[in-house]
């Protein structure tokens, strides 16, 4: 089986392709791996089925969708997706199949093309995991190959020839000896600074606790003439409440008298209001009697301009019966004299 970088890539689509089908329920997925004479074609045939048209488009559409956000592919051509019997999508190295069960079994692409190596979505899987780790171990031994290392006596030779060139020995420990008591005396004054700071930060903080409880006393004595201050207009308040309370008692009574004032004119009002509406109403008496009566003479006149019209007719209708009760009587009478005439 090829393994190139972009045969591997192809792969991996139809793997996902094939994963969607399956979401989807669909029924007897198949990956067909064509024959390299068939390359030209496509590498790869997914073909799955539906119970239903909606089925096989759901299929499809999410295969695109997938396919979009997962890897930015998208379709070549899509076609039959109106009729939903038969769907194809067509993404160049490879090309999904969805079909209906019938149709499936009408066209058999996988009798067609059987020079072409089914799997099914496990084995697919399978084989491209082996495929790919049968890659990382020869590309392991490439490079263990070329990275194996030299023989033991080039390094050895090496390390001679660097001996007998190299110059004098240097006297390197002295310089070190002498820096080490200045590193010491650049600690000393170190620490007369921190204890200097220690010194200063203690005077700083018991200065800082005296002001503090200086402050402390102050604010209480402030807060206890507040409170004391605060407590005397308390007296004030109370006496004003008494104050206040015996005008309240007085201005209820004529709160009383008011309402019972007021209670009087609306007693008027209503009945002024009904002395006018029983006026209107006999001023409305004596027209509605001459409406009334134009009314009756009006539906007087309609009945005689309507009986007069239907004279005629009704006449006609009388007279028609008695016309046909006449001559019903001559046929009789012409019959029973014809057979007292043959009796004879």
């Amino acid at each position: 089986m090829p393994t190139t970088q972009a045969h591997e890539e192809t792969r991996k689509l139809v793997q996902l392709a094939a994963a969607v089908c399956e979401e989807k329920k669909g029924a007897d997925t198949r990956i067909l791996e064509l024959d390299p004479m068939d390359s030209g074609l496509a590498d790869f045939f997914l073909i799955t089925s539906a119970s239903n048209d909606r089925q096989a488009t759901a299929i499809a559409d999410e295969i695109e969708l997938r396919l979009k956000r997962e890897f930015g592919e998208y379709a070549h051509s899509v076609e039959g997706r109106r009729t939903g019997e038969w769907i194809l999508l067509d993404y160049v190295d490879f090309v999904v199949h969805v079909f209906l069960a019938e149709r499936r079994a009408f066209y058999d692409i996988e009798r067609l093309r059987k020079s072409a190596k089914p799997f099914t979505p496990a084995e697919f899987d399978a084989e491209l995991t082996k495929a790919l780790s049968e890659k990382t171990v020869a590309a392991r031994k490439k490079k263990q190959s070329e990275t194996k290392p030299e023989p033991a006596a080039e390094p050895v030779v090496a390390a001679e020839v660097v001996a007998e060139n190299a110059p004098a020995p240097v006297v390197v420990p002295q310089p070190v000896k002498k820096a080490a008591p200045v590193k010491k005396a650049a600690k000393a004054p170190a620490k007369k600074v921190v204890a200097a700071k220690k010194t200063v930060a203690a005077k700083k903080t018991v200065a800082g606790k005296k002001a503090a409880v200086g402050k402390k006393v102050v604010t209480a004595k402030r807060g206890a003439v507040k409170k004391v201050a605060a407590k005397k207009p308390a007296v004030k308040k109370t006496v004003a409440k008494k104050v206040t309370a015996k005008p309240v008692k007085k201005s209820l009574k004529p709160a009383k008298a008011k309402k019972t004032v007021a209670a009087k004119p609306l007693k008027k009002m209503v009945k002024t209001v009904a002395k006018k509406a029983t006026k209107a109403a006999s001023k409305l008496a004596p027209v509605k009697k001459v409406v009334a009566k134009k009314a009756a003479t009006k539906k007087v006149a309609v009945k005689k301009a309507i009986a007069k019209k239907t004279a005629p007719a009704r006449k006609v209708v009388a007279k028609k019966p008695v016309a046909k009760k006449a001559a019903i009587k001559k046929i009789v009478k012409k019959a029973v004299a014809k057979k007292a005439a043959k009796k004879r």
